[in-house]
């Protein structure tokens, strides 16, 4: 199931700290990757719980079109914005868009789709499972 994008939330909101700095001085993408995988989670499970579905263990399993259009400085206040892109079985794909308030102005760093699956843990194995719930009664 293909959606529309609707409000943007705000998954998380994150000062860049000279920590997290590569050999250039600006902040290392690794940190970006990072925040993008969280921001997704946090807003997969944002929709899940929105939606009225079951909790659920969701896992990474996909990061696609990563691609820095500005560098991340020191001291950028940034945004990880995630609407929903699509909605499978087990699946939940989510755009996650980054933006830094640098000197007033907003300024786009990159953007990316993360998928997440749901999965179940049964005997010491992690198996997907229906992001919406059991579709019908599973004899345990």
């Amino acid at each position: 199931m293909v959606c529309a994008p609707e409000v943007r939330y705000l998954a998380i909101k994150a000062a860049m700290m000279p920590r997290d700095t590569n050999q250039y001085g600006t902040i290392f993408g690794g940190v970006i990757l990072s925040y993008i995988d969280l921001a997704g989670h946090a807003g997969a499970h944002h929709e899940v719980r929105r939606s009225g579905w079951p909790e659920a263990l969701l896992v990474t399993v996909a990061m696609e079109s990563v691609e820095f259009h500005e560098a991340v400085l020191v001291g950028d206040l940034v945004s990880f914005w995630t609407h929903v892109e699509r909605i499978g079985t087990t699946s939940i794909t989510m755009h996650v868009d980054v933006e830094a308030d640098r000197d007033g102005r907003v300024v786009r760093l990159t953007d990316a789709k993360v998928t997440f699956v749901a999965v179940e843990a049964r005997d010491g194995q992690r198996r997907p499972r229906p992001i919406r719930g059991a579709l019908d009664a599973d004899p345990v």
